[in-house]
């Protein structure tokens, strides 16, 4: 069992890192295969909108930039289960995740209507909005994760939000569930 981590926050201390080593710790308990796609250190740049909008993202499923992208993608085909954490800024998901998931959607969702199989084809898929300042925001950033999990027809396992005043409980919720999600995955 494979399962793939995606994180994007600039701060490696934060609610969003401890949201990350509490799906790692999930992970552990099965002694199945993890790796952590940190998007803060990787080179992802924004999506450019290629020929009017519609790239060769649209008919060959892969993207032009020249960045790490690509290769992520290829990588994430082989995971069985995702986690995706953000932290919310703004309501919504970081930069780092919104960059990187508006590509991958692109690529994902094109192949939908090429009646070919996205890399997340009825994968189960953990959606985290960690919220450490206010604690406000959480849902309409979780809507804007389920519509990313809807285009790319993977399978919407749970959607957790998690605050300052709820992290003592929800951290050890997210463990539950990366096991609960992987235990089903097999």
């Amino acid at each position: 069992m494979r399962l793939a981590i995606i994180s994007g926050s600039p701060n490696k201390k934060g609610l969003t890192a401890d949201c990350v080593k509490s799906a790692i710790e999930g992970v552990k308990e099965l002694k199945a295969e993890v790796t952590h796609y940190d998007l803060d250190k990787m080179k992802i740049e924004l999506c450019q909108a290629c020929d009017n909008g519609w790239g060769i993202c649209r008919v060959e499923h892969k993207c032009i930039i020249e960045d790490q992208f690509n290769e992520a993608r290829e990588k994430l085909s082989q995971a069985d289960a995702y986690v995706i954490i953000t932290p919310v800024y703004w309501w919504d998901m970081s930069e780092s995740i919104k960059a990187f998931l508006d590509r991958l959607r692109r690529c994902e969702a094109s192949k939908a209507w090429a009646d070919k199989e996205s890399i997340f084809l009825n994968k189960p898929v953990i959606s985290v909005a960690a919220a450490g300042g206010s604690g406000n925001g959480v849902v309409p950033c979780l809507a804007n994760m389920e519509r990313f999990v809807d285009h790319v027809k993977g399978n919407k396992f749970d959607f957790i939000s998690i605050t300052q005043k709820s992290k003592e409980y929800k951290l050890d919720t997210i463990r539950q569930a990366t096991v609960t999600m992987l235990k089903n995955a097999k």
